[in-house]
């Protein structure tokens, strides 16, 4: 029988063959239920596996100080590597044999049989427990009647019949085996489902990333099956575990902090609240156009208006914009909103949030990420200028002897001089380094067709390599202080003459601050670190400063070179707001999709009063993955959206493979950004095209074979 979920071989066609013995033998071999025992008394009502081998369990189950005593012994010999002997054993079963459990979980091992014995371990997805049946003593349960199957050894049968992966329920008695494991000495076998393909590799689970978040089903199982660990390696249960208890701690700080969970829209006929373009759908009955949330700002501000004073909602937002390997089109925020408070009491607040949820959830203060060790004990504050001035690329010096500091950045003839200055040095070193990228390529070319494309594509990686790709010794051959003292006069001259034509628009040199922060010192930011003083023209839901009317009250926490949080003081001028949304409405007119759209009832609600407010925005799984030590998004998502599987033919299998490693070789040096400077980064867009280079030809060759 052939299926479109199921390979056809011969470890299938074994399994469904053995599943319809298994009916003949216990009837419908998919029962409903397994009814198991309670003698861990756990949460769930019912013993797991990893509830019922809890050593507290045992002991508290045995009762007696002596089987305490003497169980302690005994793990502790089997700890030190020493078997127990038959006077270590004897006590602790005695008290062991009078329990009577019933338990059920996958076969996570295959069985092995010994004469007229066998032993097989049962997970839970957690912990494992082993069982132990004997042909004379276990009898199969019939899954139509629920009572024993009369069958001379028949339990026996059944578990010849049993695959790695099967679920079964089992009853009988605990025992310490002369190993020091304990086990279930099986007496009733109950078959409950059967798994019709082989499970994953057990020695080292499934190693190619997609086919993990693609079918994290599998993902999950052969996580849990994984033998070979590396020191203190999450399973990917317990990364999500871990998720789930982070969730849960900040919901409950916010809790006892007097904060009021709610719940708002998805569906929304504006997409407003952040800077985003959004996905589209429409709603036949009520015949409009709806936008899936990209934020729920708007609407818990309207809440402020309406009396509640703190408010929160852990939401899914959708924003149908690029996908790597820190974002994801459909993402989890948790936003939050405090009357009377401003933008310094929320980073106040939120650093002490998320140092106590680090705590809470992996005891200490500190985590690792990567290579980084990152603290939460104590959080930066850095103006966005002074950012840059600290991340000023070191090899460009002081260019024209001008001493690059944050109050460089305050005159914005400046502000366009530096913002040249950095493309066209950029672009001084890249245009050096095409040579070097046509070079490679043309050894792709001319190899391709004498040996295999891995091996051409080997070559061609490790000439980059070689020959310095991605170019920092050509930037420091090219970056002298000749070179930068004449580009730098160039820039300021430019920026001068522009500006006797006019002042520049404060949009423009707004978006050059930000860009140049975005492209100096974003990635270098790997300690928790608050950016403020962002431009007030990219931040049309903030408060100004009035300290300084050209800078908004705003902030954002960057933590690995990421952004984990955007918050700030919450305008609350409805006359200014509405301005604010009439320039967000001309940028989108001259062609700025992630531009916000004119709310008018927003306005209007502010018009009833807000009261002063701050408010803030955590990505739950960008904190997740600094929780988990996962260097990708999709890692902390159950099921992350990802491309539709392509039909590929057998003729394009060597050059998919290839084109495989080369987007590992892609993710390796993105890795890598955050100890470059990030001008190094664009260099890679050799790699890039020639990895879509490969990936076109083999869509192309595939359409031509399809016409044939």
């Amino acid at each position: 029988m052939s299926s479109p979920f199921i390979e056809e071989n011969d470890q299938t066609r074994a399994r469904r063959e053995h599943l319809a013995e298994i009916e003949k033998l216990v009837g419908n071999p998919y029962p409903s239920k397994f009814a198991r025992t309670n003698l861990a008394e756990s949460p769930e009502g019912e013993d797991t596996i990893t509830a019922l081998v809890s050593p507290e369990t045992l002991k508290r189950l045995a009762g007696a100080e002596e089987f305490a005593a003497g169980f302690d012994a005994l793990a502790g010999k089997v700890r030190a590597g020493a078997r127990p002997t038959a006077e270590d054993l004897e006590p602790v079963n005695a008290a062991l044999n009078r329990l009577r459990v019933r338990v059920a979980g996958r076969l996570s091992t295959p069985p092995r049989v010994m004469g007229k014995a066998a032993f097989v371990h049962l997970s839970d997805g957690r912990e494992r427990l082993q069982i132990y049946v004997r042909r004379q003593d276990a009898r199969a349960v019939s899954n139509d009647s629920g009572q024993p199957v009369e069958e001379p050894d028949s339990g026996w049968k059944l578990f010849q019949l049993l695959d790695h992966g099967d679920f079964v329920g089992v009853e009988g008695f605990l025992f310490v085996t002369k190993t020091g494991e304990l086990s279930v000495h099986v007496e009733q076998l109950q078959f409950l489902s059967k798994a019709l393909v082989p499970m994953p590799d057990k020695m080292h689970g499934i190693s190619d990333p997609e086919i993990r978040q693609r079918q994290r089903y599998a993902d999950l199982i052969a996580s849990s099956l994984k033998v070979e660990r590396e020191p203190g390696e999450l399973t990917t249960r317990e990364v999500f575990e871990r998720r789930s208890r982070m969730i849960t701690y900040m919901r409950r700080y916010l809790d006892d902090h007097g904060y009021i969970e709610v719940e708002t829209p998805i569906l929304s006929p504006i997409a407003s609240g952040a800077a985003a373009r959004p996905f589209e759908t429409y709603h036949n009955a009520l015949d409009i156009k709806l936008y899936a949330r990209i934020a729920p700002e708007l609407y818990l501000k309207r809440l402020l208006v309406g009396g509640f004073e703190r408010v929160y909602e852990l939401n899914r937002n959708f924003r149908n914009e690029g996908i790597s390997y820190k974002h994801n089109p459909e993402f989890t925020m948790l936003e939050f909103y405090c009357a009377y408070m401003d933008a310094d009491g929320m980073m106040d607040f939120c650093e002490e949030l998320l140092r106590r949820t680090i705590q809470e959830v992996t005891g200490s203060t500190g985590v690792r990420f990567g290579e980084q060790e990152i603290e939460f004990g104590a959080f930066r504050r850095l103006s966005m200028k002074e950012a840059i001035a600290e991340h000023w690329p070191k090899y460009l010096r002081s260019p024209g002897g001008v001493d690059i500091s944050a109050s460089t950045f305050d005159d914005p003839v400046r502000v366009e001089a530096a913002h040249w200055f950095l493309g066209e040095s950029w672009e001084a070193v890249h245009k050096a380094a095409e040579d070097q990228r046509n070079q490679a390529r043309e050894n792709y070319l001319q190899n391709k067709n004498s040996g295999s494309v891995e091996a051409a594509l080997s070559k061609t990686a490790g000439e980059y390599a070689e020959k310095g790709y991605p170019t920092w010794y050509i930037r420091d051959i090219l970056i002298t202080e000749e070179f930068t003292n004449g580009l730098w006069s160039r820039a300021e001259k430019r920026a001068a003459d522009l500006w006797s034509k006019g002042p520049f628009p404060v949009e423009q040199t707004a978006r050059q601050i930000v860009e140049m922060f975005e492209r100096l010192a974003e990635t270098h930011l790997i300690q928790p670190t608050f950016i403020t003083d962002f431009p007030k023209v990219v931040s049309p839901l903030s408060k100004a400063s009035p300290d300084n009317p050209s800078v908004a009250e705003r902030f954002e926490l960057y933590i690995a070179g990421m952004e984990c949080a955007n918050g700030f003081s919450e305008l609350n001028d409805p006359v200014e707001q509405y301005a604010r949304f009439e320039e967000q409405v001309r940028q989108r007119e001259r062609g700025d999709e992630e531009a916000m759209q004119m709310d008018v009832d927003y306005v209007r609600a502010l018009s009833y009063g807000m009261p002063p407010a701050a408010g803030i925005g955590i990505g739950i799984d960008r904190v997740a993955m600094l929780l988990t030590n996962r260097r990708s998004i999709r890692d902390v998502i159950l099921f992350p959206h990802m491309r539709p599987q392509a039909v590929k033919h057998d003729e394009d299998a060597e050059r998919d493979e290839a084109v495989h490693k080369l987007d590992g070789i892609l993710d390796e040096l993105a890795e890598g950004d955050e100890e470059r400077d990030d001008e190094d980064a664009e260099p890679r867009a050799g790699l890039k095209e020639l990895r879509d280079e490969l990936g076109v030809r083999s869509a192309a060759e595939g359409r031509a074979d399809e016409e044939q």
